[in-house]
């Protein structure tokens, strides 16, 4: 990789961690992007009241969505993502599947997801959901499907 391409590269990962700090959704739900890169993301939410379920423990669909979410976030900076965005194309979850291995009440739920197999139409991810002491809290995988849009000429 060439400086330039690095620049770019840099300057795209800012545009998009300054998106998801503004866009309203992650903002409602407390989803914070703390890292990402091609094929891998980290993001974290706080627990707050309005978060929980009835038991007062973290909801499993806060789980779900912060899955999801982060896979979206590893797939932004991938070549196969770039496919889409030039075409201006479509990225879709066709499948989530969340294994909920421990209840949390307080602290901070952290996701790594990885892009497991960037393919050309259907891609797999997996997430592995940890509290402040690093136990594992649930782990999610999900095959996405990439719908490319029509190349301008």
């Amino acid at each position: 990789m060439n400086e330039e391409q690095s620049d770019g590269d840099e300057r795209l990962k800012a545009k998009l961690l300054e998106f998801a700090a503004s866009f309203p959704f992650f903002n409602h739900m407390g989803f914070e992007v703390v890292d990402m890169r091609p094929g891998w993301a980290r993001v974290q939410v706080a627990l707050r009241d309005e978060l929980r379920n009835p038991n007062g423990q973290i909801h499993g669909g806060v789980i779900a969505s912060l899955i999801d979410m982060s896979i979206t976030q590893a797939m932004l900076l991938t070549d196969a993502y770039q496919q889409v965005r030039e075409t201006r194309g479509t990225l879709s979850t066709v499948d989530l599947r969340v294994k909920y291995l421990r209840a949390m009440s307080e602290g901070t739920a952290t996701v790594e997801s990885t892009i497991v197999h960037p393919g050309r139409r259907i891609v797999h991810a997996s997430s592995v959901v940890t509290d402040d002491e690093g136990r594992q809290l649930a782990v999610g995988d999900s095959i996405l499907m990439i719908v490319l849009g029509k190349r301008e000429k």
